[in-house]
């Protein structure tokens, strides 16, 4: 269905008069022919133009992504995709091509198509909660763990902290459980460091509950509900605001029944990325039955 051959004189796609001339039998083509030869040439080379330019956004920003040593293995991801658009430009170079049959062009319509659709729907379900405030008066609140460094909350961290802190000073009675065990490439327990972050903000400590288990948001959700009565506590989770949907879905799969998402805000530059990952974790999560 797909093959790569040699590209071929008769597959030119717009070259210059004169090199046509050097070429044999090409200089004998009439004008129509020498136009459609033209087309071609300028195609292929804003294919290889457009394919280099998002070849190395892609690169970039997965390195960016590897560079702040978050433990997920995400930015792989973008790194694939540069390999994908880069590899028309090395086949360009070389003087290749890609054959198609009608049927594998179908199904690559089909299976783009499909993942397009699945990327617009999930993105949509993010977004339904992003701006989340949550209710006031809750019984607890659960604010998710992310990565701890050594000097304390990771950026992505402390503006789920920060916005807990907030929710805490507007409803003092509020019981707050951090959530988070210790990764491998931490120092501490993510809830430890989260407990004594916000105790700098401001927050009683008699009112923080440590779960310093878990590790990830399944689990964060799971541990929690040991503090609490899920089926009647009103309960809030804290935490970015590209995460809170999955979190609440999450929260309702695992029993809670009075639950809502209150959100925090999130690094812009890296938002591309989280939200690409947070509509693979729906996926995920969706088959797995997670949010059932």
């Amino acid at each position: 269905m797909i093959r790569i051959k040699k590209f071929k004189k008769e597959d030119l796609i717009g070259i210059d008069k004169e090199d046509l001339r050097d070429i044999p039998d090409l200089d004998e083509l009439d004008k129509e022919d020498e136009r459609e030869v033209r087309r071609k040439l300028l195609g292929r080379k804003a294919i290889m133009i457009i394919c280099a330019i998002i070849a190395a956004i892609f690169l970039f920003y997965g390195l960016a992504v590897a560079s702040v040593n978050s433990g997920s293995k995400f930015f792989m991801v973008w790194l694939l995709g540069a390999a994908v658009f880069a590899a028309p430009v090395v086949m360009i170079i070389r003087g290749y091509t890609l054959e198609v049959s009608p049927l594998g062009k179908k199904i690559i319509f089909f299976v783009v198509g499909f993942l397009l659709a699945l990327l617009i729907v999930t993105q949509f379900m993010v977004l339904s909660k992003f701006n989340s405030k949550g209710e006031k008066g809750l019984d607890y609140i659960i604010v998710l763990g992310a990565q701890v460094k050594d000097d304390g909350p990771s950026a992505v961290l402390k503006y789920r902290l920060d916005a807990a802190a907030e929710y805490c000073k507007e409803n003092p009675h509020t019981i707050v459980i951090v959530s988070g065990g210790k990764g491998s490439n931490e120092s501490a327990s993510e809830a430890s460091v989260m407990r004594d972050y916000l105790v700098t903000k401001g927050v009683d400590i008699d009112k923080i509950l440590v779960e310093d288990q878990s590790k990830n948001t399944d689990q964060n959700i799971k541990f929690s509900a040991e503090f609490l009565d899920p089926s009647t506590n009103s309960v809030g989770i804290v935490t970015n605001n590209f995460h809170v949907f999955r979190a609440v879905q999450l929260a309702k799969g695992a029993g809670y029944k009075n639950i809502c998402g209150i959100s925090a805000k999130s690094t812009p530059f890296f938002l591309p990325n989280n939200m690409a990952r947070e509509s693979v974790g729906i996926v995920k999560d969706f088959v797995f039955g997670h949010f059932f």
